[in-house]
Parts: C-alpha cells; structure tokens; sequence
C-alpha cells in the first residue's frame, strides 16, 4: 500500500478510537517505567509460542531463528511505547502482517500475542505506577487504544494481502480457463483447415468441385475461429454505449435476419404498435437478441416453436424471448451467464456472460426461467422512452 494512503488511513482510525496528542503523552511518560521490563515480556512471549505446534510451526531455523525474532519483537515493543506515530512507524506495522502471510502464520496467533502482550503491558504498569488511579485508568486506556490500533494495522494488511493472493490465484486460474476454452474452440476449426490444405497439397488431380468443397470447408472455419476470437475481444473490452432511441423491434428483426431458422422453426413475434422506442445501443442490443435468438434455435434442434414478445412494464420495454426447446436445468440456471461456462458440449461459455455485460451498460437488465423438456424465457428489460405528459396547469 502506498505510504501516504496507509498512514491518513491510521489517522482516520486514530480518530474512531479518540486517539489524542494527550494519549501519546501518557504513553511516552510510562515509556522509561516499563523499559526493564520488556525483556521479560519478550521470553514469556517466546515460551508460549514454543508451548504450541501450530505457532511453532513457522519457526524454522531453531534457536537462533528465535533470538533474532527476541530482537525484532524488543524493538518493537519499544517503538509502541516510545512512538512516534508517524507515517514510517505505521508501515512497519503494515510491513508485520505482510510477513506473517509471507511465513504463513495464522492471524488467530497475531491476536492472541497481541493479547498476551497487552496483559503484560498492563500488568507492569499496574506495579510501577506512583501517581493517582485516574491517571492509571487514563493511561491503561490510552494503552489500550494503541495496542488496538497496531493490531487494526497488521490485520489490515494480513487480509490486504490475503485478497491479492486469492486474486493473483483466480486470475491464475481463469488464464487456465480462458485458455481451455480456446484450445478447445479453436483446435476443431483448425483441425478441419490442416485437412482441407493437406487434401489440396497432396490429392492427385482433384476435380474442380472437390477443389472448390475444401477451399469452402477452409473459409467456413476460419470464420469460426475468427468469431470465437471476436468474441474474447467483446468480452474483454465493451465499448461504451451511444445511447440513442430506436423501436425494438426493428432491433429483434435485424438479429433474426442474422440467425434465421430451419424449416422446423415456428417463429412468432409480438409486438404492439403503441410501444414506445427504447434507449440504448442499437448495436450493442444487437448481439444480446442475437445471442438469445442464436441459444433458443439450438435448444430445439428437432425444431419448435421460438416466441418474440415485446411489452411495456412500468417506464421499461420488455422484450420475452421463449423456446419449446430442451430447458435449463436447475442446478445449471445460477451459473448460466457465467463467463466460461457453457452447457453445451461444444460451446466457449461466453454469449450470454457478453449479452449480460451489454445490459449492463446499456442500463437494462436480463431475467431467465427455464424448466428441463419444456423449454426457456430470457426476459430482457430496456429503458423506455414514454411520451411526456401534456401540462395540465
């Protein structure tokens, strides 16, 4: 964390605590009392840790390893007394929880040292106090106050670290993922293409026609390979939407001319003249409908029945796209619009994960119900644009 950041936030939970310049004074007065004792402090600390496997696990150079750590704690019980609180005091503290998750100790065991120590603190305290009892609770509670404020800090950036490491390792593993997913989406195209030009390096005087079905299976995959690239690209960077009004039913046309049916394929749209047009990218909402339209013809691959209904819901036009095709399953329906994760046997996962991120820039919103032989409703709800009421003053 950068340096300045960690120290304003100190400050900040300096004043939810009610830290003071007359905290730091009592503990700076008590600083010189407790001096002789914090050696004491530190082997007792060390004891215990030797009295439990877990703790003592992280410690693996011996005796040595532990006179060293002796120092380092000595010192840092020093400094917590003496102060002062400053920007480089806080990011060696900061620097603390770092190693711990470096050298894989548990937090649990920070607490608990953190605890023991603070008994200590205030047990020596108790015996070389000489002035009056209000003084004495003042001055345990500003210790109080400071060994909550270290402990905030190491915590802090205990689980800073923690995140960045459980980040760095799903970002590790959606590589892996991604990288599945294409090898798997491009490996059958580009199988198809090394066969095509082996056909066409090697075949002894192959008919016109035969030349021209390779060159055509060559084109066809290449085209596929080149979506599923395209594809990755959308996903990865959306553009930012032009936000214009358009009737949407224009938009569901132009995505069925782009994805037309078989002769199996009953398609029926509905969609009331008195609908008002929507706003958002008329490009963008392309693909989603698209998408819809491209998932309802391959859930019925027998053929069926694909319904397009629009209407108006509130200020929203919702458009209904429904199927009689092979439904989604239940424990399947959660994770639909994943990104990577497909249901079909050959499929990259990412139409729906693409359609979802559109609607999300284009302030729409996407509602599934599918049940398993029935078929599916993707509900898509865009931003109308309704007549403004006439003044009636």
């Amino acid at each position: 964390m950068d340096a300045e950041k960690l120290y304003q936030r100190y400050q900040e939970l300096q004043r939810y605590v009610g830290w003071t310049a007359e905290d730091a004074k009592r503990i700076q007065a008590i600083a010189v009392m407790l001096e002789p004792r914090l050696p004491a402090l530190v082997d007792d600390f060390y004891a215990e840790i030797e009295r439990h496997p877990d703790a003592m696990k992280v410690i693996t150079g011996g005796q040595q390893q532990i006179a060293r750590l002796k120092g380092t704690l000595l010192n840092w019980l020093q400094e917590l007394l003496a102060g002062p609180y400053e920007g480089e005091y806080v990011m060696r503290r900061w620097k603390v929880g770092l190693r711990h998750v470096e050298i894989g100790l548990d937090q649990v065991f920070t607490n608990v040292a953190l605890s023991r120590l603070r008994k200590g603190l205030q047990a020596g305290l108790v015996e070389v106090w000489s002035g009056t009892p209000q003084g004495l609770l003042e001055t345990r509670t500003s210790l109080n106050s400071l060994v909550d404020l270290d402990l905030t800090i190491i915590e802090d950036a205990y689980q800073a670290e923690q995140v960045a490491r459980q980040q760095r390792s799903e970002r590790l593993a959606a590589i892996g993922q991604v990288a599945g997913g294409i090898a798997h989406e491009l490996r059958n195209p580009l199988n198809v293409v090394k066969t095509s030009v082996y056909y066409l390096l090697h075949a002894k005087n192959p008919t016109a026609a035969k030349q021209a079905e390779h060159l055509a299976r060559i084109d066809r995959h290449v085209t596929l390979a080149d979506g599923v690239i395209t594809a990755l690209s959308s996903f990865a960077k959306m553009p930012v939407p032009d936000l214009q009004p358009f009737p949407v039913e224009q938009c569901v046309q132009e995505a069925l001319e782009t994805n037309p049916g078989n002769d199996n394929l009953r398609v029926t749209l509905d969609f009331p003249s008195s609908l008002p047009p929507v706003l958002g990218d008329l490009n963008q909402l392309r693909i989603v409908f698209a998408n819809l339209i491209r998932n309802a013809r391959e859930a019925m691959p027998q053929g069926g029945s694909l319904s397009i209904q629009g209407r108006l819901v509130n200020d929203a036009v919702e458009v209904t796209v429904t199927d009689t095709g092979v439904g989604i399953s239940a424990d399947d329906l959660h994770r639909i619009m994943e990104p990577l994760y497909s249901t079909k046997a050959r499929g990259l996962g990412l139409g729906l994960a693409i359609a979802r991120a559109i609607l999300d820039k284009n302030k729409g919103t996407m509602l599934l119900t599918s049940e398993l032989g029935k078929g599916s409703s993707f509900s898509v709800r865009l931003t109308a644009l309704l007549p403004e009421e006439p003044n009636r003053s």
